[in-house]
């Protein structure tokens, strides 16, 4: 089976909740990464002097199903615009390239909810294994439903 080597994807939503308090927990890399993977990820933690409010800054997570050590940065930051852009900085499970940015606009006539976004590209290693980069892509498709979910407002 041929893997294709590059991969973009956008995935948007509607949250039950304003902008500013979505962005107020997507800013931090660290609960973006515990929203969408959950117990797909551990040892999800800061690296080489990373913090929050530092951009450039590492942070580093396991994935579970492999053991594979991903290592990303967040590379840029907007607080007015509520966007951030991240990266990889290593090669990891058959991955070789990946950047993203998420974004958090307001929606016009309802201040309590707001529009997310999630842009990414992915180049897939030469020697990659089909089946991971299957899972891969797989699991990425469904974080923007897991954020979505993470936010809706209860049941009643």
């Amino acid at each position: 089976m041929a893997i294709q080597r590059k991969h973009t994807m956008y995935h948007s939503t509607i949250l039950d909740a304003g902008p500013d308090s979505v962005w107020s927990e997507v800013r931090d890399p660290m609960k973006v990464v515990r929203i969408v993977s959950g117990p797909a990820v551990k040892n999800v933690h800061w690296a080489d002097g990373g913090s929050l409010e530092k951009v450039p800054s590492r942070y580093d997570f396991t994935l579970v199903f492999n053991e594979g050590l991903v290592q990303q940065e967040i590379a840029g930051r907007n607080e007015v615009e509520r966007s951030s852009t991240y990266r990889a900085v290593a090669p990891a499970t058959g991955v070789d390239g990946y950047a993203a940015t998420i974004r958090v606009r307001p929606i016009t006539n309802d201040p309590h909810r707001s529009f997310f976004e999630w842009s990414r590209e992915l180049t897939i290693a030469e020697d990659a294994d089909p089946g991971v980069v299957e899972a891969i892509i797989a699991m990425m498709e469904k974080q923007t439903d897991a954020v979505r979910d993470h936010f809706a407002l209860p049941k009643e």
